[in-house]
C-alpha cells in the first residue's frame, strides 16, 4: 500500500511577518485603534519595523483625521510614530511627508506642513501636487493669502502644476481678502487648466462677482484697440489685459445656442478658441523636430520649404484616410471618387480655394497606374492640390505639420492615437487635439452615398473673456453636452454699451468681409481671424497657386 504524501509542516512566522500581516488587515479595514495597539505591542517586544510599516501607520492616521471621534488619537500617534521613525534612522519618502503634512494641516499648522515639503530637498525627494495640498488648503481656509501664494510660488519653482481644486482655493482666498488682481489671474489659470469648472468652483466665482470688492476693480478708460489686438493675437476668447470698467456685475446662469453661439442672457456670441500664435509656432517646431528624427531629414526639410512658399491653403486633407473611409466591404478599396468629392466640397465651401491633399508616394504611384485616374491627377497637380510624400516616409507627419503650421482645417477621421502621436506628449499636442481640435479638425461622414462635412462647433466650451470685459464660464454637469450645459454669464451693462459703440466705429474703419456660418478660415502670419465678430483681416495680395511639386510626374501611358 503506497504511503500518502506527508503534510507540509506550517512554518512558524517571525514576529516581523506576523506584525506585517496583522497591519495589512488593519489597513484594509481602516481600523486605526487596532493598528495603534498593534504598534504599541511591536515596540514593547522590540519588533523590527521597516519603512513600509511606518508609512502604513501614518497613512491610517492621516486618513482618520476626518472622523471627529478619533481625530485627536490620529494626531497624537501620527507625530509620535514619525518621530520614532526618524530616531531609528528610517528616512521618509514622498508618501511619508504627504501623510505628515496632512496631519499638520488637520491641526491647523500650515507652516509645519509647508516646512515638511520644503525640507524634502534634503532627502532628495521630489514633491508632488498632493504633497503641497495640505499646506495650501490650510492657508486658504485660514485666509492666510500671502502664505498660500508662497506655496504656489514654490510649486512653480519645482515644476508642479496647479489643477482646478488648487486654483479654486487660491481664487476664493483672493476674493475673500479683496485681491482683485489675483482673482483675475486665477480666472485665467482656470481657463488654461480645463474646459469646464465644477459647481463648487462656479459658486466661488459667483461669490466674487456678487461681492462689493468686485465692483471696484477695473479701468474706466481702457485701450479698446489694444484689447482687440490682444484677443486676435491670443487666438480668440480672451485678452488678458485686466478688468475692464467699474460698477456692479450682473451674474446670471445661461445657456448658449449651438447654431448661433449666442448667450441666452446677454446675446453675446461665444467664439472658437484657438492656440495663440506663440503656442502654434512652438507646436509646429516640436512636430517638425520629431518628424526629422524619424524621417529622411532632407525630405521633410524640402516639404517645409515648399509649404512656406505655399502657405495659402485653408484645409489639409489626409488623402489615405479619406480614400479608405468606410471601404471595408467586399470589393471595397481606395475610393478616389470619395476623395475627389471631399476636395470639391471644400473648394465650394471656401469660395473657390483648393485644399491640399497629402498622400504617400507609393499610393499615388499605384493609383496613377490606372488610366481612368490619370486625368484627375493631372488636374490636381496643375492646381497644386496634391503633395505626395517621399518613399519610406510616414505621411502622418506631413499632414499634421501642415495643419498646425498653417493653422487651418484638417480633414481626417484619424483620432491620432498611434504611437507617433504619443511622442507628442507635450501640452501643445494635448491642447490642440483635445481642446482646440474643434477648430482645426473637420470630421466627415458619407450618409447614403452623399457627402456630408461635419464642421467644427461654432464655439469652444471653455472660459471666455470678451473684448467688453464680460465673462462666460461653462459649468460641468453629468452630461457635459451643449447646448444643455449651464454657463455663468457675467457682464457689466455700462461697459457693454460703451464697447458696442466702439466696435461699431472700428468696424466702419476696417476693411474685411463678413463670414457667415462656418466658412473655411486660415490664420497664418499674414492673416488673423476674429471668430468673435466673424471679421477676417488679411494683409497682402493672394499668391497664384503653384503646381504640385515637380517630383509628381505622370509617365505617358
Amino acid at each position: 500500500m503506497p504511503m500518502g504524501t506527508p503534510k507540509k509542516i506550517k512554518k512558524k512566522q517571525t514576529p516581523e511577518a506576523q506584525f506585517h500581516s496583522s497591519l495589512t488587515l488593519c489597513s484594509k479595514h481602516k481600523d486605526l485603534p487596532a493598528a495603534i495597539s498593534l504598534y504599541e505591542s511591536a515596540v514593547s517586544q522590540n519588533t523590527r519595523l521597516n519603512h513600509h510599516h511606518f508609512n502604513t501607520l501614518l497613512y491610517l492616521c492621516s486618513n482618520s483625521v476626518a472622523d471627529p471621534s478619533i481625530k485627536q488619537l490620529s494626531l497624537e500617534n501620527g507625530f509620535r510614530m514619525f518621530d520614532h521613525m526618524l530616531s531609528i534612522g528610517i528616512l521618509p519618502n514622498e508618501a511619508t511627508i504627504t501623510a505628515m503634512a496632512r496631519l499638520a494641516a488637520a491641526k491647523g499648522d500650515g507652516d509645519y506642513a509647508f516646512g515638511l515639503v520644503k525640507g524634502m530637498e534634503k532627502y532628495k525627494i521630489f514633491p508632488r501636487l498632493r504633497s503641497y495640498d495640505p499646506a495650501l488648503f490650510c492657508f486658504c481656509e485660514k485666509l492666510e493669502a500671502e502664505k498660500a501664494y508662497e506655496v504656489e510660488e514654490h510649486m512653480g519653482m519645482v515644476g508642479v502644476s496647479l489643477e482646478e481644486p488648487e486654483i479654486a482655493a487660491l481664487l476664493k482666498v483672493s476674493a475673500e481678502t479683496g485681491n482683485g488682481e489675483r482673482v483675475y489671474g486665477y480666472l485665467h489659470k482656470l481657463r488654461n487648466a480645463g474646459r469646464c469648472v465644477s459647481e463648487s468652483t462656479a459658486k466661488n466665482i459667483e461669490d466674487w462677482f456678487c461681492g462689493g470688492a468686485a465692483c471696484e476693480v477695473g479701468e474706466v478708460n481702457w485701450d479698446s484697440v489694444r484689447v482687440k489686438e490682444s484677443v486676435l493675437r491670443n487666438g480668440g476668447g480672451w485678452h488678458g489685459q485686466g478688468w475692464i470698467g467699474k460698477g456692479v456685475w450682473d451674474v446670471r446662469r445661461a445657456n448658449v445656442d449651438l447654431s448661433s453661439s449666442q448667450c441666452s442672457c446677454c446675446d453675446e456670441r461665444l467664439v472658437c478658441v484657438d492656440l495663440d500664435c506663440a503656442e502654434t509656432e512652438r507646436f509646429a517646431q516640436s512636430v517638425a523636430a520629431l518628424a526629422m528624427e524619424r524621417e529622411v531629414k532632407s525630405n521633410f526639410s524640402e516639404f517645409q520649404d515648399w509649404l512656406d512658399k505655399h502657405a495659402e491653403y485653408e484645409a489639409i486633407v489626409d488623402g489615405a484616410n479619406i480614400g479608405l473611409y468606410q471601404q471595408n466591404f467586399a470589393d471595397g478599396g481606395f475610393s478616389l471618387t470619395q476623395l475627389d468629392a471631399v476636395v470639391k466640397e471644400l473648394y465650394n465651401r471656401s469660395g473657390g480655394k483648393w485644399p491640399l491633399v497629402v498622400m504617400h508616394n507609393r499610393r499615388f504611384r499605384g493609383l496613377v497606374e490606372n488610366p481612368s485616374h490619370r486625368k484627375l491627377f493631372e488636374e490636381w497637380m496643375g492646381k497644386g492640390i496634391l503633395y505626395a510624400t517621399p518613399s519610406g516616409s510616414n505621411d502622418d507627419w506631413y499632414w499634421l505639420y501642415a495643419a498646425v503650421k498653417l493653422k487651418c482645417l484638417l480633414v481626417t477621421n484619424d483620432e491620432m492615437r498611434d504611437h507617433i502621436f504619443e511622442l507628442l506628449g507635450s501640452s501643445f499636442f494635448l491642447k490642440w487635439k483635445e481642446r482646440h481640435q474643434v477648430h482645426l479638425l473637420v470630421r466627415y461622414t458619407f450618409a447614403k452615398g452623399n457627402l456630408k462635412l461635419q464642421m467644427p462647433p461654432t464655439y469652444s466650451s471653455v472660459i471666455q473673456e470678451s473684448e467688453n470685459g464680460s465673462w462666460h464660464v461653462p459649468v460641468a454637469d453629468e452630461s457635459c453636452q451643449e447646448p444643455a450645459r449651464t454657463w455663468l454669464c457675467i457682464t457689466r451693462q455700462s461697459v457693454s454699451k460703451a464697447c458696442g459703440e466702439v466696435s461699431q466705429k472700428l468696424a466702419s474703419s476696417q476693411n474685411g468681409g463678413i463670414c457667415d456660418n462656418h466658412e473655411l478660415r486660415s490664420c497664418t502670419s499674414d492673416s488673423v481671424a476674429s471668430h468673435n465678430d466673424k471679421t477676417t483681416i488679411v494683409t497682402g495680395k493672394r499668391k497664384e497657386r503653384s503646381p504640385s511639386p515637380s517630383h509628381l510626374n505622370i509617365s505617358p501611358a
